[in-house]
């Protein structure tokens, strides 16, 4: 996946919990908001609520020359001016902002760690970013994002919207080198991953099996790879409910609230005027999908990564090229992948289809080979 691409999936989630259903300012849920991923000031902090003002993400990075670059995203909720004309209700805005982390050695990294900081408005962030080495080739990288905003002492969140990082995602990318797979590291690597620890966030990869050079960070517990269902329409800012369930919900608005809900927010005005225009067709499209299965071909060359607690022939053969010689489906509808491996001297009787020579995998258990 392209950087820009992951940075899609990144705004998908960076308005979870921006403004929910009913999409009206004056519902409860929208009048106590307590965003995601918030760092709000220290002096708040130290009151006792039990909030956070920094976040801390590490990663396990191989490759002796890689390189890393990405970006903190965050959103600033300010106060908007009130509009009587328009009857508007008090509401805060969002701003988004964002910290460039330009290219990074992780072996300069290793020598110091680099900042960078935000001001602006009432609002002060600081980034750190750090490495250390682990052992010849394998880094541990650490991002650190704080929140410096002084603030005098008060008991009211939403006073403190305009200087707090709401919803803070950091997003990742490596040149040089690959990320590694904190929620299934390969054996090798599991004491570099069990060190790494993380405070209000969750690293997973992004992109397609085999390219592991984007990480995105979030407050939200996501699986590696994780996608946008392409029949969604847009955003409902509610990304782990259905869309189907909340398109018919909004077209049952009555007039008093749609017309407020065209008022509480220029995001949420452009949600109803985006679902009152599916038609019938499309509306249909949301009720679900059955994709095709995600299949290699025979011929494609593949490097195996045997999933944990299998056969142990199978963990033998961790790492090696291989060759997919078939594709077969079984009586339960699952698709196995007949491949013959670089390293057996017999691999020729494999492509035969003698037995002994030919290993099964299922599709997850490969990753396409440059």
């Amino acid at each position: 996946m392209s950087f820009a691409a992951a940075e899609r999936l990144a705004q998908t989630l960076l308005y979870e919990g921006y403004v929910l259903y009913p999409y009206r300012a004056s519902s409860l849920k929208n009048r106590q908001r307590w965003p995601l991923g918030a760092l709000y000031p220290p002096a708040f902090c130290a009151q006792g609520h039990g909030d956070a003002s920094a976040l801390r993400s590490e990663h396990v990075v191989t490759g002796s020359a890689a390189s890393v670059r990405g970006m903190v995203r965050f959103l600033q909720l300010v106060e908007r001016e009130e509009t009587p004309e328009r009857g508007a209700v008090r509401w805060h805005e969002a701003i988004e902002r964002r910290i460039e982390i330009e290219e990074l050695a992780l072996a300069d990294l290793a020598l110091g760690a680099a900042t960078i900081e935000l001001e602006v408005d009432s609002l002060h962030a600081r980034v750190c970013v750090s490495a250390v080495e682990r052992r010849a080739g394998v880094h541990r990288l650490r991002v650190e994002v704080e929140n410096l905003s002084e603030c005098e002492p008060c008991s009211e969140r939403a006073e403190l919207l305009p200087c707090t990082l709401a919803s803070t995602h950091v997003l990742l990318q490596c040149t040089g080198g690959r990320f590694v797979s904190l929620l299934e590291p390969p054996d090798e690597l599991q004491a570099e991953t069990a060190v790494c620890a993380h405070i209000g966030c969750f690293p997973v990869l992004v992109g397609e099996p085999g390219v592991d050079d984007v990480m995105l960070s979030s407050p939200i517990i996501l699986y590696d790879r994780p996608r946008i269902a392409s029949e969604s329409a847009g955003d409902f800012f509610d990304a782990t409910e259905i869309d189907e369930m909340l398109t018919l919900r909004v077209l049952t608005l009555g007039a008093q609230e749609r017309g407020e809900v065209m008022r509480t927010d220029p995001r949420a005005r452009r949600l109803l005027e985006r679902t009152e225009a599916l038609g019938a067709a499309a509306i249909l499209e949301l009720h679900g999908a059955r994709r095709p299965p995600d299949l290699l071909s025979a011929g494609t060359r593949v490097r195996i990564a045997p999933r944990r607690g299998g056969e142990a022939l199978d963990l033998v053969l961790a790492g090696e090229l291989a060759t997919i010689a078939s594709v077969e489906q079984d009586f339960e509808g699952r698709f196995w992948y007949a491949v013959t491996v670089d390293c057996d001297p017999g691999r020729d009787l494999g492509r035969q289809g003698q037995p002994g020579h030919r290993f099964f995998f299922n599709r997850d258990e490969l990753e396409p080979a440059p």
